[in-house]
């Protein structure tokens, strides 16, 4: 069995918890009086493995990190083995997709991590709009694979795209694993 660190990063208000709870199975409701998150909070929870080539399980600490900058100094050690990284923004919010480059550049591109272990996720707060045709995403982030997310709508197919995703960090670290090995043996 896996165990995958799996941080939930993006700017305030972007809709990090709520996807958090949901996908942890913490909570049902979606909906809810804002409250941003302090610093962050680690769900852990077990997931199905899809798309990895197996059905096994995986443990996944999904750490829901605090948007704020006031919680700069604490992001390298957030970080720290680390195997993914999913940013949520809202595309209802303009200023989102600038600044979920600033996101990318502060914990994607220091870690080096390949684009199957990088997810976007364009969530819809309830009542919104949910139209992500052509959204203007900058190059670099146009390559990682995009999920969009309305919980009020499609529920399960927002489930369903983060344990595809899931499933590629498993294919990662199966692959890291067995190259790991091969240098043992070698």
């Amino acid at each position: 069995m896996f165990k995958a660190k799996i941080l939930l990063i993006g700017p305030t208000e972007s809709g990090k918890t709520v996807l958090a709870n949901f996908l942890s199975d913490t909570t049902e409701t979606v909906g809810g009086e804002y409250s941003p998150t302090q610093g962050v909070r680690i769900l852990e929870f077990e997931s199905q493995n899809q798309g990895s080539g197996d059905k096994s399980t995986c443990d996944v600490e999904l750490w829901d990190c605090a948007g704020d900058f006031k919680f700069e100094s604490c992001w390298p050690a957030l970080m720290k083995d680390s195997n993914g990284v999913v940013i949520v923004f809202n595309p209802d919010v303009p200023s989102h997709l600038k600044e979920i480059e600033t996101w990318h550049a502060m914990f994607i591109a220091p870690q080096g991590l390949q684009d199957a272990q990088c997810l976007l996720i364009s969530h819809h707060k309830p009542g919104s709009g949910d139209s992500d045709e052509r959204l203007p995403l900058a190059a670099h982030l146009s390559r990682l694979p995009l999920i969009p997310s309305n919980l009020e709508d499609e529920p399960e197919e927002v489930r369903q795209a983060f344990h595809r995703y899931l499933g590629n960090i498993v294919t990662t670290l199966s692959e890291s694993r067995e190259r790991e090995e091969m240098s043992i043996i070698t």
